[in-house]
């Protein structure tokens, strides 16, 4: 079936391969709802196979969201639309409407950065190096990098390129042979690829394409 053997590219996982261009929920308008006092609640499940430390790093993922975007994912009651949060052996986002799986391995993805990574996901976004504006911000090496890294026609959410998003991948991502895959243009020593968190763009994406026009957003985008 398919959630016993997806396509997973990068780690996002599609149910069919023509899907890999873009989010079919961003796609097709059916993003999360919103609710009438502004937030979007996202009902979620987490597996029993995570230990309870485990359980509480995730959480502390989820909850993350909560001080300075509008979401705000909630323990599922009866919701038809949820995030199904689940071990299988890889880090990945099945981009299906209603149940929607995410995959954290255990341990390799339980941590902050990485759960941060995959939400982002679930909520529509793609990684910062798919961007419709990527080669004019980064080089990509192809000559090193694993076939099928192409760009997205992203929504960039009038958002400049983010070297420190938790969406951009590090500068050997794909590799084939161990070399580099990504150069920083115009400065090839400019970091990236080592957030720990989501970036300040991060977050004002998020409150962007869900329409958030609280405070906050205007205080941080200032």
């Amino acid at each position: 079936s398919l959630y016993d053997d997806p396509l997973v590219i990068d780690d996002i996982a599609y149910g069919d391969v023509t899907e890999r261009n873009a989010d079919p929920c961003v796609r097709q308008g059916c993003k999360w709802e919103k609710s009438r006092d502004g937030k979007v609640y996202v009902p979620y499940v987490i597996s029993r196979q995570y230990s309870p430390h485990e359980r509480s790093v995730i959480d502390r993922g989820l909850k993350s969201f909560n001080s300075n975007t509008c979401i705000r994912f909630v323990h599922r009651t009866k919701e038809r639309d949820y995030l199904d949060i689940q071990f299988f052996p890889a880090c990945f986002d099945l981009l299906l409407c209603n149940a929607q799986t995410l995959s954290l391995e255990r341990p390799g993805c339980v941590h902050h950065s990485v759960i941060q990574h995959e939400l982002l996901h679930a909520l529509g976004f793609h990684h910062e190096q798919s961007r419709s504006d990527r080669d004019q911000h980064i080089r990509v090496l192809w000559q090193n990098i694993d076939p099928g890294q192409h760009l997205k026609n992203t929504l960039n959410l009038n958002t400049p390129y983010d070297y420190i998003s938790v969406m951009q991948y590090d500068r050997d991502a794909f590799s084939v042979n161990g070399l580099p895959t990504m150069v920083p243009i115009p400065d090839p020593s400019v970091q990236f690829g080592e957030a720990t968190q989501m970036s300040r763009n991060d977050v004002i994406r998020v409150n962007r394409l869900y329409n958030f026009t609280g405070r906050w957003l205007e205080l941080i985008a200032a």
